[in-house]
């Protein structure tokens, strides 16, 4: 599968599960396929957060993406490392970063909420806070503003924190896009390039 075969197959499943039609997936067969191997068309640095969970919002199985979750879909070294693993080793050629409607990392960056470690983290979406100008956390076009900066922002940051992932990205090898998840209508608005 290509780049651009994976994001279409990863918009189609998307189409799917917002009708309520997914594909039958028969689990337990692709428990039992891909237990010698893996071999993922995609790699998604997504949130944690609990109303996000990417194999089902794009109708994925066993065996079809490497999922990253960390709240506020943020970048940091181990992030990174996984990202080389999937692309580099594994011959993963997507990489997909998403974040969401309403996310509760980007609310607390906004507030500047400190609490022991989550300090660290919120400050990774703080230039995404800056980027999108003054606003209030209590507006939900402004959260989702401040989330797709923050898409943009984890984005770049893969390619300049990373060496590996920036010789992929720029070869041609791995496609990198953006996309948003609405946790209301369960669509994934993907971000033009």
């Amino acid at each position: 599968m290509t780049p651009e075969e994976g994001l279409e197959y990863l918009k189609e499943g998307n189409a799917r599960f917002v009708a309520g039609t997914p594909k039958h997936h028969d689990v337990p067969a692709n428990v039992r396929r891909t237990a010698t191997g893996q071999y993922p068309f995609a790699a998604i640095l997504s949130c944690m957060d609990s109303r996000g969970p990417v194999e089902l919002m794009f109708d994925l199985t066993v065996g079809d993406a490497f999922s990253l979750r960390l709240a506020g879909n943020v970048v940091n070294a181990d992030v990174l490392g996984s990202l080389e693993f999937a692309t580099k080793i594994a011959g993963t050629e997507l990489v997909l970063v998403l974040g969401h409607t309403r996310c509760g990392a980007v609310k607390g960056a906004i507030d500047g909420v400190v609490l022991g470690s989550l300090t660290g983290l919120l400050a990774r979406i703080s230039p995404a806070v800056r980027a999108a100008g003054a606003g209030s956390s209590e507006d939900d076009a402004y959260l989702e503003r401040v989330a797709e900066r923050n898409v943009r922002l984890s984005m770049r940051e893969l390619q300049d924190k990373s060496p590996v992932l920036r010789e992929l990205i720029t070869s041609g090898s791995v496609r990198l896009a953006g996309a948003i998840y609405d946790i209301v209508t369960g669509k994934v608005r993907f971000l033009p390039d």
